[in-house]
């Protein structure tokens, strides 16, 4: 019997958009088994400064029911990836085009402590509303656009 092929990728995953869909087929594309770790709340406020619209275990859900996704699971709350990655033994870790790590450099980390996992970077859906920033953006526009009384626009 053949070893299934394990894909690991990471993210905040929120408000879930056309630009996460597509990193998702990809990475599932890459192996048989797509397991998704989710950033903890913690480590969102660490790493970009603001709370996550949607908590962790609602954003769990949510990544979980979609259908690449095999299994989902939240990250630690030091934001340890080496932890996860001991935990998981995954064949290939995916990134997004716009995760900050090397994929050389964390192959070899990996290396030293004795995981053998290929890193590929999956590159850029283009599409004006393929980022979470953007999306809420566009929300506060149309709300604000719609609302001329609100005044928090």
């Amino acid at each position: 019997m053949q070893k299934k092929v394990k894909v690991l990728v990471g993210g905040v995953f929120d408000i879930i958009h056309p630009g996460h869909i597509y990193f998702l087929k990809r990475a599932k594309e890459l192996g048989d088994e797509l397991i998704v770790v989710i950033a903890r709340d913690s480590t969102v406020i660490k790493k970009k400064g603001r709370k996550p619209i949607l908590p962790e275990n609602i954003r769990k859900e949510i990544v979980e029911a979609l259908k690449p996704v095999d299994r989902a699971v939240l990250g630690y709350e030091e934001g340890d990836i080496y932890k996860i990655v001991e935990e998981v033994k995954p064949d290939i870790i995916a990134l997004g085009y716009d995760q900050d790590l090397d994929p050389k450099e964390l192959e070899k980390e990996l290396s030293k402590r004795g995981l053998n996992v290929k890193v590929v970077r999956i590159d850029k859906y283009n599409h004006k509303l393929a980022a979470t920033r953007r999306i809420i953006s566009k929300i506060v526009q149309e709300v604000c656009a719609n609302e001329k009384e609100n005044r928090n626009c």
